[in-house]
């Protein structure tokens, strides 16, 4: 099986065509070759499939075998592979997700997409569609018991569950592999949660740690990075748009409340191409 190790701040993923491959249990291939000892080393599998709705659909995994709505930063990837491999000519196109179609605009650069301008649709809000165990319309600045200490979170959904913690703290420092676990698997989200740790410095920039459900902490993570944007302005710590530092670089998002629609620009980068044994 031919694959492509691609990634998006560092966000990385193997990739496969389906429209020329097949792949039997996405699962257990997914926990096999992200295996960063034994495998090739990926936060997970994308594969790119045929799709009746859009140009193409894009198939998660994670790192642990399961399924995934939606990723900002391997979508970007999707959006690189298909046009530099040859699969369109388009520099923009549709990518049918579990969390819907996206809408990307490629920038192409000698022949070659350098960056990607994802139209990451609407944020979610409401508690039960997240999904998170509050009552009432939103959940914004609402306290939350983790292994003994009260943190305050804000809860939206790119696709996936996402919640946003902000600190005081410079993030590098906070014990990730330690906490991270406890909110992802705690009772008041019953589908596990992606959590954002971001501390604002300025009405335009915040940076960001990100421990992901299923995969850990990775070094960037797009859903949660657009998450962090609508959180900062719900929360009133910065405008619409802003620049978001994360551990593999950074992200422009922009929420366009007027058309409550949210925009991310990055990066994407093919790594290397190999084979897989089947």
């Amino acid at each position: 099986m031919k694959f492509t190790k691609m990634q998006g701040l560092g966000n990385d993923y193997v990739y496969v065509n389906c429209l020329k491959e097949k792949i039997a249990d996405p699962p257990e291939l997914a926990r096999k070759i992200s295996d960063r000892h034994f495998g090739v080393g990926s936060d997970g599998l994308i594969m790119i499939n045929p799709s009746d709705k859009a140009d193409f659909e894009m198939e998660m995994y994670n790192a642990d075998g399961s399924r995934a709505e939606m990723c900002g930063n391997g979508i970007r990837c999707v959006a690189k592979y298909v046009y530099d491999y040859g699969l369109t000519d388009k520099t923009y196109i549709s990518v049918e997700t579990l969390a819907g179609i996206k809408y990307l605009d490629l920038t192409v650069e000698n022949g070659k997409v350098s960056l990607v301008k994802v139209d990451m649709g609407q944020p979610i809000l409401e508690p039960e569609k997240i999904p998170v165990a509050v009552k009432g319309s939103r959940v914004v600045d609402e306290p939350l018991l983790v292994d003994g200490k009260e943190y305050r979170m804000t809860c939206v959904s790119m696709g996936n569950p996402h919640a946003v913690i902000f600190v005081d703290e410079d993030v590098k420092n906070l014990p990730l592999e330690k906490i991270g676990p406890s909110f992802e698997n705690h009772t008041c989200f019953p589908k596990r949660v992606n959590t954002e740790f971001v501390r604002v410095i300025d009405r335009h920039t915040a940076e960001m740690r990100v421990w992901e459900r299923g995969s850990g902490e990775t070094l960037a993570c797009g859903t949660g990075t657009c998450a962090v944007a609508v959180a900062c302005v719900l929360n009133g710590l910065t405008e619409d748009a802003i620049t978001v530092h994360l551990l593999g670089g950074d992200l422009y998002i922009e929420w366009d409340r007027e058309k409550n629609t949210v925009y991310m620009t990055g990066p994407a980068e093919a790594v290397f191409d190999g084979e897989w044994p089947e």
